[in-house]
C-alpha cells in the first residue's frame, strides 16, 4: 500500500473533483452468488434463510496437461472462489460448513462489522472444528470491495495457501452506471513439479517473506483472465489480492483507469501515477475504465519477473451507443468522519520485532528470534496468543493514533480490524485523503494512523502476510 508520506512527485492527474489526488508509489466474475433481495423489506420482515458455503477437499487443474490436477480446498465444490453480492443495507448471512480437517473461520477482510461477526478464530469467535458450521449474520455498514480470508490463531496459513477465499461485494444503493462488473481475485500456489502443494508450516518462510508461490491464478484459473467488452463499454473492475504472502504492483498496459475506491471506501477519482498501483495481500482497488468506441487490446500486468498478465481486456462486438458523463466518485461514505480530530487523540506506539535478520555480508537469512516457531514475530515485545488482554482500551467515539515502527528486515503488511483508518503525514498536519485498512510499512520506518475507534469490541492489528500472524505477528486492543 502508500508509502508513508508520498511527496509531490507522486501526485496523479485528478479526474473529476480532487481534494488531492495523489496515491504513494511504494507504500472477480465467475462463482458469482447473490444474496435475496430484501430492499424495502418491513423490520418485521425475517431474514433470509443462510446461504451455506461448504470449504472441503477439491481437485483442480491448476497447471496446463500433461501437469496432473492438484489437491486443493475449495468452497463448494469449485476452483473459482465464491463472490458472495448484497446491496448496501441488505443482511448478510452465510453458514460455513467445514469439511476439511483443520480447524476454520472466516475474516471478513475490511467490513467495519461487528466484534462477534470479525472472523478471528481463537479472539472473537471458537475455531469453526471440523465437521462442524458457523452461521456470520451481519449487515455490513459500508458499500465496497472485501475479501473472505481464513484467520484462525496459528492455524492461517494453510487453509489460504489450499486455496481458500472469496470476495463480498456490497453495491451501493444507487449504482454507478457501469455495462460490467467484473472481480479479479489473485491467488498464488506453491506447488511442486507434478503440481502438488509443497509443505505447510515451514519456519524460515514464516521468519522471512511468507509463503511465496510459483504460480499465480485470478479468480482460481490460470492468467490471464480474458475479458471481452463492446466498444464504449465502462468497466468496473475489483481488484483484489488474496496471496498468502505475494506483494507486488500492478500495472495497466494500454488502458487508462481511474481508481474508484482503495480497500472498500470511495475515493476522490484519480489515475494511477505511471499507471501502476502497489498491491500487497488484502488491498483491494475499484477502478473504472472507458474502453474506445475502435479496436483495443490491454492488459492488467503483475510486475512479477518480466511481467505477469492478470487479465487481458479487448473489444469486442457492436459499440455502446450513446453518450456518457465522465467518470466520477462512485459515493461518499458519510459513516465515516470528515474529518479526524487529533487534538485529544489516544496516542500509542507499537514496535515490530523478530523474524529473520539479514547480513549483507552473508548471503544467507539468520534468524533473530528466540527460535520458538510459534513466536517468531512481536509487537512491543509480545506475540500474538489467543487469551492475551488487549495492549490498550479506548472509550468508543475516542479518536486513536498508533505510531508503528517496524524494526525487522522486512516490509510489513498490516490490517486493522473493524475500523477504517488515515494514514498520517510524518508531523501529524494532515493525511492521506484515502482511508484504509490494510497498507505496507517498509522495513526501518515509521508509520503513523489516525482512526474514529467507534465500534466497540477486541479488536486486532494484524499482519496481512498469513504466515506472520499464525507466528505472533498480531496485537489487540478494546473498545468499551
Amino acid at each position: 500500500m502508500p508509502e508513508n508520506r508520498p511527496g509531490p512527485s507522486t501526485v496523479a492527474a485528478p479526474c473529476g473533483p480532487s481534494r488531492r489526488a495523489v496515491l504513494g508509489a511504494g507504500a472477480l466474475g465467475a462463482g458469482l452468488a447473490v444474496f435475496p433481495s430484501v430492499g424495502g423489506a418491513q423490520p418485521a420482515t425475517p431474514a433470509p434463510e443462510p446461504r451455506n458455503l461448504v470449504a472441503g477437499p477439491l481437485k483442480a487443474r491448476l497447471k496446463p496437461e500433461p501437469a496432473p490436477e492438484t489437491a486443493l480446498w475449495a468452497f463448494d465444490g469449485k476452483a473459482a472462489p465464491p463472490v458472495v453480492r448484497t446491496r448496501h443495507g441488505e443482511p448478510v448471512r452465510l453458514k460455513v460448513e467445514n469439511r476439511t480437517d483443520k480447524p476454520l473461520s472466516l475474516h471478513w477482510h475490511g467490513v467495519r462489522n461487528r466484534n462477534a461477526m470479525d472472523g478471528v478464530g481463537g479472539v472473537t469467535q471458537p475455531p469453526i472444528a471440523p465437521g462442524a458450521d458457523f452461521t456470520y449474520a451481519f449487515t455490513p455498514p459500508d458499500a465496497g470491495t472485501f475479501l473472505m480470508r481464513p484467520l484462525v490463531v496459528g492455524g492461517s496459513s494453510e487453509p489460504s495457501g489450499r486455496g481458500l477465499a472469496g470476495m463480498l461485494i456490497v453495491e451501493e444503493k444507487v449504482l454507478p452506471p457501469v455495462d460490467r462488473d467484473i472481480p479479479l481475485l489473485m491467488q498464488d500456489w506453491r506447488l511442486d513439479d507434478q503440481a502438488a502443494l509443497l509443505a505447510f508450516g515451514q519456519t524460515p518462510f514464516a521468519a522471512a517473506s511468507g509463503r511465496l508461490g510459483n504460480l499465480v491464478t485470478v479468480n482460481g484459473r490460470p492468467t490471464p483472465e480474458a475479458i471481452e467488452a463492446p466498444p464504449n463499454a465502462r468497466l468496473r473492475l475489483r481488484l483484489a489480492n488474496a496471496c498468502n504472502a505475494r506483494a507486488t504492483r500492478i500495472r495497466f498496459d494500454g488502458l487508462k483507469v481511474y481508481v474508484v475506491a482503495v480497500d472498500g471506501q470511495p475515493t476522490d477519482t484519480f489515475e494511477p501515477l505511471r499507471a501502476t498501483l502497489p498491491f500487497g495481500p488484502g488491498t483491494r482497488y475499484d477502478l473504472l475504465v472507458d474502453l474506445p468506441s475502435s479496436a483495443v487490446s490491454g492488459a492488467i500486468t503483475a510486475l512479477i519477473g518480466e511481467g505477469l498478465a492478470l487479465a487481458s481486456i479487448t473489444t469486442r462486438g457492436e459499440p455502446v451507443a450513446g453518450n456518457r458523463s465522465p467518470i466520477g466518485p462512485v459515493g461518499v461514505n458519510t459513516l465515516l468522519p470528515a474529518e479526524v480530530k487529533l487534538q485529544n487523540a489516544v496516542r500509542r506506539d507499537i514496535a515490530i520485532t523478530g523474524g529473520a535478520r539479514i547480513d549483507k555480508a552473508k548471503p544467507e537469512v539468520e534468524p533473530s528470534y528466540s527460535g520458538d516457531p510459534a513466536r517468531i514475530w512481536a509487537m512491543n515485545g509480545v506475540s500474538g496468543a489467543a487469551g492475551q488482554p488487549p495492549l490498550f482500551t479506548v472509550k468508543r467515539g475516542q479518536v486513536v493514533v498508533l505510531a508503528i515502527k517496524n524494526e525487522t528486515a522486512f516490509t510489513q503488511g498490516l490490517h486493522l480490524h473493524g475500523h477504517a483508518f488515515r494514514l498520517l503525514h510524518n508531523l501529524d498536519d494532515g493525511w492521506e485523503p484515502y482511508w484504509l485498512d490494510t497498507f505496507q510499512l517498509p522495513e526501518g520506518r515509521t508509520a503513523r494512523i489516525a482512526f474514529l475507534a467507534d465500534n466497540p469490541g477486541r479488536w486486532l492489528i494484524s499482519a496481512a502476510v498469513l504466515e506472520r500472524f499464525d507466528t505472533g505477528l498480531w496485537t489487540s486492543f478494546e473498545v468499551a
